[in-house]
Formats: structure tokens, C-alpha cells, sequence
């Protein structure tokens, strides 16, 4: 417990990136610090402490997805993000529920997988050079046999030296051509290692993969099963290769590749994919809102309450096959979301609602809000757009009363059309500085300093017009 955040220390990273919404970052933040604590606890009750899953309440735009987000990286978690309404009742046309488990695996797996390369890089890297070297120059003549001129010099003469003489001559020749393609691949080598052959074309075998997908029926439906056809039938079906030519550029990242992937354990991998999924995976459930409701029996709406059933046991625990084995969800943090204008946390079935314990709403976002999301956050858009512009050679700098200015507007046509929240300063910030970053290669070199006039030059006309802004924003 010593190396894992605290939750005041996991709210002050989420503040790094989100502004406000305190309440749901303390929700998740206690969430993530009882998994810690559940792994210290003796074993015959740890199996007893279920996740207090969340239900975030709140409008669009406002950080209900980015807490999630940014929550899952900060502790290396397995992250799947699904929406409720793609999901569809069993028998009706969608995807099964338990397709959010299998996909969630296969990001734990994904992660698992590159640290496993990471670990492996430096010799992978080290055998790719080696490959690399062997292409370029090879350790051994290809000249093979006695040489001709020795043939031509002793064979059928009278003069010719005993045998064990022509074997001397013979082995004092392959001697020499071993020492000068030692001393060629030692400069190769150098010339290598110093970039200096990065253009130069080379052939090397590439392996053809083994991997065939299948699709087969299962309780759940139509599964993708992967499976090795090489360890199924061993040498029956010898893995086949093809000769590729390119540059050593272009072939080191695909040397290195092949080389990590004969240096991991791909079952282990798996195993520890499931573990990590099993313990650590968290789910956001977003537009929890649209299955809401009890059925109307006709139309869309009419497998509304039989999608909640279905994802229920994902919920409430239970175990999916996957092809990397049986995974259970038991302990596995959903985070569900939605906006629920037009319906109530009420209008869920009892049994999802006790599976939903923790709820927090999330407040809306007001001037103040937005004037803190463009400066505070440190991926704020004043600093990407900034940093993108700099790259042509042009610095432009925002005054306070031009991020004043931004917000204000931001509020007025969320008022006055869809409230979609701080994804309204992505649309106004691009459409604001859509002349500069078109102009920005003819500029290089001027600074630019965008006030509240510039703002209102630029805005003005669009957010004047209730019906372009309707469309446009």
C-alpha cells in the first residue's frame, strides 16, 4: 500500500487535467484505494469485497468520461469504454453484453504486451543489429570446396604435392578469406552502428503469420476465437516465409519485432492479462440514461429493459469465455454514466440500481468553468494550439480578457442551442484560429496576440446568428 496513491493524492492528479467536479473525483478516487486495500486483506474475505460500482449523473461535456479516462491511465489499469445503447437485448439485432468483457481483455492484453516488449526491447534491438550485420556481411565465404587455382595449379601435374600439403594450402586459404570477412564485418559494423548505411537495400526473410480468426457459436453468440496453427499442428504445416527487400531503416523496426515476439511468453502474457483484467479492469458504462425506462412494447425501446437484464450478471459477477480463457468479472469497477434529462436512476431495474451503489452528479459548467478549462488544465487548449503554431514558427499568446471573451461565448451559444458542455471551446477555439493555422507557413516568425476584440472579430457574426450557430456549433 506504501506505492499506491492515496485518494487525496489520486484527486490532485485528476486535478492536473479536469477541472471542478470534486464529488466524483473523491467517488472514484475512494473506489480505486479499496481495490489497494482489499489485496491486503486476509484471503478468506478478500473474495467477499465486491467494487462499490459508480453511477455519474450529469450533462454532456462535463469531465464524466475524461474522470474515467484519465483515472484508468494513472493507475495502469485495463480501460474499456462502451455505450449502453450500442448493446441490444438478446435475440434483437447489436452486439451481446458480453462482447464488453472479451474486449476488455484484449486491451489488457494489449498493455500486458508492451511492457513485455519493453522489457525485451535491448536485446531484441541487440539481435535485430546482428540480423542487420548477417545481411549486410557474412560471417562465412560462400565459396565453398577446394579453390580453383589450386585445382589448376597441382591436380594431374606430376609436380603436385603430396595430399596433406594441398589440405595445408587449402585450410591457409579458407583461414585468410575467414580473417578479411571478419575484418569486413567489423567495419560493416562501425558504419553500421554510426548510421551511416540506413539507405542501403538488404533482403531478409519476413515469417508469413499463423494466426487464422474463426468464427464460432457459443451461449453468447458469435465469438472471434483466435488460434496458432503452428502449435495445433506443429511441423504438419511448416511456418512459411518470403524474402523481403528493403532498407536497413525500413527493416530494423520489423527486425526487432520478430526478435521480441521469440523472447516473450505469449501464455504467460495471457494469464497475466486475465489476472490484471479480473482485478484491476475498470468499465465505463456511458449513456446509461438511454435504456432507461420500462418497455413500451413496440418500436426500439421495446428491449430497453431486457438490455438491463443482460448486462446485469456482467455487473453483478459472473465468468465469460474468452480465448484467452475463462475471465471472471467479479471485481471488476463499472463506472456508469448518463446525462438522464428525459429519465430517472429510478426508471433502472432494482436489481442494476443496487449494483450501482456509489452516485454523485456532476455539475454543469458555467463561465467561471470554461475560463479554468482553457488555461488550467495541463493539456489546456490554449497550450495545444499554442504548441501546434509554434511548430510553423508563429507564437501567439491569449490575453485574459480574450479567454474571458471565449468563455462568455461558449455560454451564450450553449444557452442558446444544444448544451454540449466544455466540447463547445473545442468548436469556438477552431473556428477562432482557423485563418492562422491556415496562413501560419507564410508567417513564420511574427508573433501574434489574440485580445477580446480578435475574439469578437472572429465569432461575432457566427454566434450572432442563433440558426448558423444551431448548425454550425
Amino acid at each position: 500500500m506504501k506505492d499506491a496513491l492515496t485518494p487525496r493524492e489520486t484527486v490532485e492528479q485528476l486535478d492536473r487535467f479536469i477541472v471542478g467536479q470534486d464529488k466524483a473525483k473523491r467517488a472514484v478516487a475512494i473506489a480505486i484505494r479499496n481495490r489497494v486495500r482489499r489485496q491486503n486483506i486476509p484471503e478468506e474475505l478478500r473474495d467477499e469485497v465486491i467494487p462499490k460500482n459508480i453511477l455519474m449523473i450529469g450533462p454532456t461535456g462535463v469531465g464524466k468520461t475524461e474522470i474515467a479516462r484519465r483515472l484508468s491511465a494513472l493507475v495502469k489499469a485495463p480501460f474499456l469504454k462502451v455505450e449502453a445503447s450500442k448493446f441490444t437485448e438478446v435475440g434483437y439485432v447489436g452486439r451481446d453484453v458480453e462482447s464488453i468483457v472479451r474486449d476488455l481483455v484484449d486491451i489488457g492484453y494489449r498493455m500486458v504486451e508492451r511492457e513485455a516488449f519493453a522489457e525485451v526491447e535491448d536485446e531484441a534491438r541487440k539481435r535485430a543489429e546482428t540480423r542487420l550485420l548477417d545481411a549486410l556481411a557474412p560471417t562465412s565465404s560462400e565459396q565453398t570446396g577446394r579453390p580453383s587455382w589450386l585445382g589448376d595449379l597441382f591436380n594431374d601435374t606430376e609436380d603436385a604435392p603430396p595430399e596433406p600439403e594441398r589440405q595445408e594450402a587449402q585450410y591457409e586459404l579458407e583461414r585468410k578469406q575467414r580473417d578479411q570477412a571478419q575484418r569486413v564485418r567489423e567495419f560493416t559494423r562501425q558504419r553500421l552502428a554510426a548510421g551511416e548505411l540506413e539507405d542501403q537495400a538488404i533482403e531478409f526473410e519476413v515469417e508469413q503469420s499463423q494466426m487464422q480468426n474463426l468464427q464460432i457459436f457459443s451461449a453468447a453468440g458469435m465469438e472471434e476465437m483466435g488460434f496458432d496453427m503452428q502449435d495445433m499442428l506443429g511441423s504438419l504445416f511448416p511456418r512459411q516465409t518470403s524474402t523481403k527487400r528493403t532498407t536497413v531503416a525500413e527493416a530494423r523496426p520489423v527486425l526487432i519485432q520478430q526478435e521480441a515476439e521469440k523472447l516473450i511468453d505469449t501464455q504467460a502474457i495471457a494469464r497475466e492479462a486475465v489476472r490484471r483484467v479480473e482485478n484491476d479492469g475498470i468499465v465505463f458504462l456511458d449513456e446509461l440514461d438511454k435504456i432507461a425506462g420500462r418497455e413500451s412494447g413496440h418500436g426500439p425501446d421495446v428491449s430497453r429493459e431486457g438490455v438491463q437484464r443482460d448486462i446485469l450478471p456482467i455487473v453483478e459477477g459472473c465468468t465469460v469465455m474468452t480465448k484467452y480463457g475463462p475471465v471472471s468479472t467479479d471485481h471488476v469497477l463499472f463506472i456508469a454514466a448518463g446525462a438522464f434529462h428525459t429519465t430517472k436512476p429510478s426508471e433502472l431495474i432494482p436489481e442494476l440500481q443496487g449494483r450501482l451503489p456509489i452516485r454523485v452528479e456532476l455539475d454543469s459548467l458555467t463561465q467561471d468553468d470554461f475560463e479554468r478549462i482553457l488555461q488550467e488544465p495541463e493539456n489546456s487548449l490554449v497550450r495545444q494550439y499554442t504548441a501546434l503554431l509554434e511548430t510553423e514558427g508563429v507564437e501567439i499568446e491569449f490575453t485574459d480578457d480574450a479567454i474571458a471573451e471565449i468563455a462568455k461565448l461558449s455560454q451564450h451559444v450553449n444557452e442558446q442551442t444544444e448544451n454540449i458542455g466544455a466540447r463547445r471551446l473545442y468548436t469556438l477555439v477552431e473556428r477562432l484560429l482557423e485563418e492562422l493555422s491556415f496562413v501560419a507557413p507564410e508567417i513564420s516568425g511574427q508573433h501574434i496576440t489574440i485580445d477580446a476584440e480578435y475574439v469578437a472579430s472572429q465569432l461575432a457574426d457566427l454566434v450572432g446568428d442563433s440558426d448558423i450557430s444551431r448548425y454550425m456549433l
